[in-house]
Order: C-alpha cells, then structure tokens, then sequence
C-alpha cells in the first residue's frame, strides 16, 4: 500500500463522506438504468435517461473534490453539455415518431 501522509480528522471525515455519497449515487444510478431499460413508457426511459446523465455529472464533482483534480470539474462540463444535447435529440426523435403514428393513425380512420 502507498503511504498516505497523515490526515486531519476533518479531512477523514469529508473523504468518508465523499464516499458514502459516491455509493449513494451509484446505486442510484443502477436504479436510474433498470427505469430506462424497464420503463412502461418511453416519457419514463427518456426521464431516466436524463437522470442518468445528471447523477454522472455530480458523482465526477465528487471524484474532483475526492481526489484534489480541478480538470475533471472541466470534464463534467463537456458531460453536461453531451448529456443534455443526447436528452434534446432523443426527444426530438420521439416527438418524430409520435406524430408519424398519430398521422398515421388518422389517415387510417378516414379511409375507413
């Protein structure tokens, strides 16, 4: 093991609590994943996914404050930007989709 210099107790207790919210959120982002992949509704799988998103943005802040790394603050950045650009086109995909069916839907019931 590498010898850690000696840390302060206050310095122990915000790296256990960075820890302790690092578990949190990774088991909250399992059960983000099992809603995107089980959702009943597609609103449901694109909310989740978006979660997905946030949750990994704040769990690499928490890496960044864990491990003394001002870059990865400059990589949650790029992460909310993708993140947020992949939740517009997924929606806008599906709001696509949703009046393709409609319409079609309609044309249907007029011919009949």
């Amino acid at each position: 093991m590498i010898a850690q210099p000696d840390l302060t107790l206050l310095e122990t207790v915000y790296k256990n609590i960075y820890i302790g919210v690092l578990i949190i959120l990774s088991i909250g982002l399992f059960l983000c994943l099992l809603r995107a992949v089980k959702g009943p509704r597609i609103v449901d799988r694109i909310v989740a996914v978006n979660m997905m998103g946030t949750m990994v943005i704040v769990m690499i802040a928490v890496l960044s404050l864990l491990l003394k790394e001002g870059y990865l603050i400059d990589i949650c950045i790029l992460y909310a930007c993708v993140s947020f650009l992949a939740v517009v086109v997924i929606t806008k995909v599906y709001i696509g989709v949703f009046r393709q069916n409609k319409e079609e839907g309609e044309d249907s019931d007029g011919v009949a």
